[in-house]
């Protein structure tokens, strides 16, 4: 059965959307590969499909992810990065034996080693992770702008001015929020009018 992950789309940027398998980290947060099963259906979902996962392969992941998440907010803001988080994502980078294959419709694939493939796969991540980080990319690192997520995420868009992680999820609640809040206000306005007018009477 094919897992859906609302956070990761084709063409997304691979290491940003795998920060965002542990989402809302500003208010409860929501983990998003929680068991080992899980994440190889998220690295499957991102074109790295692996046969198997263990609970310490998991938490290799994990320690990974939060790492990338620490090194792109601290360079989305441009404090130094954590020296912890560099050794960890330099680790999987160099541990990883991934190799790059194109493919007969001229795309690029990742074509991951036998023994070790959840590891080859978070070279992968790492590699994309240290891409971003240093600057090669068309892009900016941004943090999302609801204050319950603030995960960072990899801005391609032509401006550069893009506020959210995603449009869908944080944007469209952070909206509906300010429009609630609005019409809150606006009531409570009316109804201190009214008050007032029927006070003169």
């Amino acid at each position: 059965m094919r897992v859906e992950f609302p956070e990761f789309r084709l063409g997304s940027v691979l290491a940003t959307s795998f920060t965002a398998t542990l989402t809302e980290r500003q208010g409860e947060p929501v983990e998003r590969i929680p068991t080992p099963g899980r994440l190889v259906d998220w690295l499957a979902v991102s074109g790295l499909a692996v046969d198997s996962c263990t609970t310490a392969q998991l938490e290799l992941a994990r320690e990974l992810r939060e790492s990338i998440h620490a090194a792109a907010t601290a360079a989305a803001v441009h404090d130094p990065l954590p020296a912890a988080a560099i050794h960890i994502i330099n680790e999987r980078s160099i541990q990883g034996r991934a190799a790059a294959v194109l493919t007969p419709e001229a795309n690029r694939e990742w074509r991951l080693g036998s023994a070790s493939s959840v590891e080859d796969a978070l070279g992968v991540i790492a590699a994309d992770a240290i891409s971003i980080i240093a600057g090669e990319r068309d892009g900016r690192l941004a943090l999302c702008a609801s204050p319950t997520c603030r995960a960072a995420f990899f801005d391609t868009s032509q401006s550069r001015t893009r506020k959210w992680c995603e449009m869908n999820t944080c944007g469209n609640r952070e909206k509906k929020a300010r429009f609630n809040a609005k019409q809150r206000k606006s009531g409570t306005a009316a109804r201190d009018e009214a008050g007032r007018s029927g006070s003169v009477g």
